[in-house]
């Protein structure tokens, strides 16, 4: 078996010993790889070039519960049990999985080196339900979390707005309870909501009362065909298959029981569930940056120029080794802090581990800029075509 290229693979992939990566892990890396290649990765770059995933891609995922595993560690078990879902692939008991096997799926879905891809096809689950799951009523489970779970309906998290993206506290749409006290009526506009154009339902941030973060609730709202909601697909220059949605939301009816939680406890609620998108965020643009900076080492061993290859100039290989420094040590410190998820619990993670998530994500897109930077530079003008062997340096 021939070793991978240089930096196209974690070294657990690699034929190193890992300190985190057990039996269960190298199996369900196997079944996994091999499930996404061919539902997925091998159509990847034609769906991102068309701008769309097929709807049979998402029921392919969801026929085989492929859209659990984006969901944070541990599962739900009690919920899946109850839905008749046992196991992953047949490879992975629902009890036995672990933030590790997360990890795995969220590195394999972004092998294509696209975001939008995956992002069309888990953002709901991974971002949208998790709030259902920790602070929902269990009436409110019952009525949403069979569809959701069973990938039935589709829902999307829509916190962004045009006058509040990393401001949070600052968001203006409104919830306000009507006359009888049986409805929300909310009112204002969502901004870059991914998936939001094809979601029936959004787990979206309100205000509810009061200025400032203890206004803020988190509401499950109607979105398909709704009225009084108007989604409009906005045009984006990456991830072209996300679904990038606009949403507009004039005096729509809100039943009063699709509050998640309490009312007011809205940014604590977001806060905790932005740990799980920047690790994953984090673990997906690391393996961008894999394919980014592996592709401009293959691509180096091949070009010839000057009468040698691209790979014999002492300037290229520093280039291609600087930058993969970067890559390596990034992968190191998401490993180790993946293994951390498996070892603490919810509130410890989220207090020892918040801040630090937030840096990890940062980081990666550090790293991504610097491999997809020096992929583009290598490549030369093929890194500036959307076609051939430089088209993925220019996607990313």
């Amino acid at each position: 078996m021939s070793k991978p290229l240089p930096f196209s693979e974690p070294p657990y992939l690699c034929g190193l010993p890992s300190p985190y990566h057990n039996a269960s892990h190298l199996a369900w890396q196997k079944a996994c790889r091999s499930f996404v290649q061919k539902s997925l990765i091998q159509n990847a770059m034609d769906w991102e070039q068309t701008g769309m995933v097929p709807e049979s891609v998402f029921q392919t995922f969801a026929s085989a519960n492929m859209l659990i595993p984006s969901l944070p560690a541990p599962l739900p078990v009690a919920w899946l049990k109850k839905l008749g879902i046992h196991d992953i692939l047949g490879t992975v008991k629902v009890e036995e999985w672990d933030y590790i096997h997360t990890a795995i799926f969220t590195d394999e879905m972004c092998r294509s080196g696209l975001q939008g891809p995956p992002a069309s096809l888990t953002t709901g689950m991974s971002y949208a339900v998790p709030p259902i799951l920790k602070f929902g009523s269990s009436r409110l489970q019952e009525r949403f979390l069979p569809d959701l779970l069973l990938g039935r309906k589709r829902i999307c998290i829509a916190i962004t707005e045009p006058e509040a993206g990393s401001d949070v506290a600052g968001i203006q749409t409104t919830a306000t309870k009507s006359p009888d006290g049986n409805f929300y009526i909310v009112n204002g506009t969502k901004k870059w909501i991914t998936n939001g154009i094809w979601s029936s339902y959004a787990t979206m941030a309100v205000r509810t009362s009061g200025p400032g973060p203890w206004g803020l609730s988190l509401l499950l709202v109607p979105l398909l065909n709704h009225p009084g909601v108007t989604m409009r697909k906005i045009k984006v220059a990456g991830q072209l298959t996300s679904g990038t949605t606009f949403i507009t939301l004039d005096d729509v009816r809100v039943p009063i029981e699709n509050l998640i939680g309490e009312e007011g406890q809205g940014m604590k609620y977001i806060m905790k569930n932005f740990n799980h998108e920047r690790l994953t965020i984090a673990i997906g643009t690391t393996r961008q940056a894999r394919v980014a900076l592996s592709a401009a080492f293959e691509y180096c061993l091949q070009r010839e120029a000057f009468g040698k290859t691209l790979m014999e100039q002492p300037v290229v290989r520093h280039r291609l080794a600087a930058a993969g420094a970067l890559l390596e040590s990034q992968s190191a410190w998401i490993e180790q802090f993946v293994y951390q998820m498996t070892q603490l619990g919810k509130v410890d993670a989220d207090r020892e581990l918040g801040g630090l998530t937030a840096l990890a994500k940062a980081q990666a897109g550090r790293v991504l800029d610097e491999c997809a930077r020096c992929a583009v530079l290598l490549f030369g003008g093929n890194g500036f075509t959307t076609t051939g062997k430089g088209e993925i340096a220019e996607r990313m």
